[in-house]
């Protein structure tokens, strides 16, 4: 029952107790950490200089339980969402009306589909919708344009959609374990494409050892204060380098790395002893997430070694199941990389602005599902009937 719950707004994660927090948790999940989004807000990534002002509800029992959580950020921009929704910031524009501020749910910097409402197993349904109510209520009380939720869990989605959000579609390309029993290892996974694409990806993995370049992977609670300033100075200067700006400080990574531990891991390049690249990533139970990238020169094929053959190669090692290194990319399909559609959801206060929207993603949502069917017929996997 609604009635039996009240929700407050907050304007940090810190402001709620980490224990009760970790309860309505999916376990093992390093993006829903207290101390993975703590670190963001703390060291600024997550905050209103960067156009993030929080504004999470929290929901309580009749007991003053802590029983849900949304986080819901003020956005005065679209940075940090993947969302991209800077068309539709300029119809809004066009047509007289402001698009920010709004409302955002999910992870900072993290285009990971997973739960974006927090409640507990008992009387789910019902805190979703206390929260959902709650969230709109702000919005139309603060004159938000919208409210955007990213890359949401099933459950929540069909609790969205059920309060009248539209569905947007997209693309990622992720990388499945296909095989019944697993691959053994990497040349047991190359062994299943056909033999022009297996020998591209040899072609590459070996202009990086001749480069006497070695790869080591490593949790993010060992790594050293002095490594963290390299690696961020390779992540920093790869950000400004494409003209963007690296939200994350290196005070910032090296806490998230000491406090998530092995659910970090960070693939560091060394030409002898001087890190040249890196990638970091993060992990679960089953999936491994690749999250950001830098480099202190171009070196062939190092990017596709550090960003998808290392991870696909942790994978097999450890049997995790999936991996996904983060959004767009076209390219990772000849590696492996599978279409995988992943849905935002969307409630848009002006009823004009809403329904030209909702046919604009009607229409999409059908070349969405073409392109995602097309791009799967150019995956490196062998049919049947081909031969070596």
């Amino acid at each position: 029952m609604t009635e039996n719950y009240t929700v407050t707004p907050v304007d940090s994660i810190l402001h709620i107790d980490a224990e009760r927090f970790r309860t309505l948790m999916p376990a093992h999940d390093p993006f829903l950490s207290h101390a993975f989004l703590a670190a963001l807000e703390r060291h600024g990534a997550a905050g209103p200089r960067l156009g993030w002002t929080a504004q999470h509800l929290v929901a309580r029992n009749t007991r003053s339980e802590i029983v849900g959580v949304l986080p819901l950020y003020i956005k005065t921009n679209s940075f940090g969402e993947f969302i991209y929704d800077w068309s539709w910031a300029r119809a809004f524009e066009q047509s007289g009306l402001p698009y920010y501020p709004k409302l955002f749910s999910g992870i900072p910097y993290t285009p990971a589909t997973g739960p974006r409402l927090w409640v507990i197993d008992e009387d789910a349904d019902s805190i979703r919708a206390v929260l959902i109510n709650a969230a709109i209520s702000l919005a139309q009380q603060y004159q938000m344009s919208s409210w955007h939720v990213a890359f949401p869990a099933k459950e929540d989605h069909a609790a969205l959609a059920a309060a009248g959000f539209m569905t947007r579609h997209d693309v990622q390309y992720h990388w499945q374990q296909r095989k019944d029993n697993g691959y053994v290892d990497f040349d047991d996974y190359l062994a299943s494409f056909s033999s022009d694409k297996r020998r591209k990806v040899r072609a590459e993995r070996r202009k990086v050892k001749e480069a006497c370049i070695a790869v080591e992977a490593l949790a993010g609670d060992v790594i050293a204060a002095d490594l963290w300033a390299n690696l961020h100075a390779l992540y920093s200067a790869t950000f400004d380098k494409y003209g963007n700006y690296p939200a994350l400080s290196e005070e910032c990574l090296a806490e998230i790395g000491q406090a998530l531990g092995d659910r970090m891991v960070v693939f560091v390049a060394r030409r002898g002893n001087t890190p040249v690249a890196v990638s970091i990533c993060f992990r679960n139970n089953h999936t491994l997430y690749g999250r950001y990238w830098g480099a202190s020169e171009r070196i062939d094929g190092l990017h596709f070694e550090l960003c998808y053959y290392q991870g696909i190669e942790y994978c097999l090692r450890h049997g995790l199941q999936r991996f996904e290194p983060g959004a767009g990319g076209e390219h990772k399909i000849a590696r492996g990389f599978e279409p995988v559609q992943v849905t935002t959801l969307h409630w848009i206060a002006d009823l004009n602005m809403r329904e030209v929207l909702r046919r604009h993603l009607l229409r999409s949502a059908d070349a969405v599902d073409q392109y995602a069917a097309e791009a799967s017929e150019h995956l490196p996997f062998k049919h049947s009937a081909d031969k070596d």
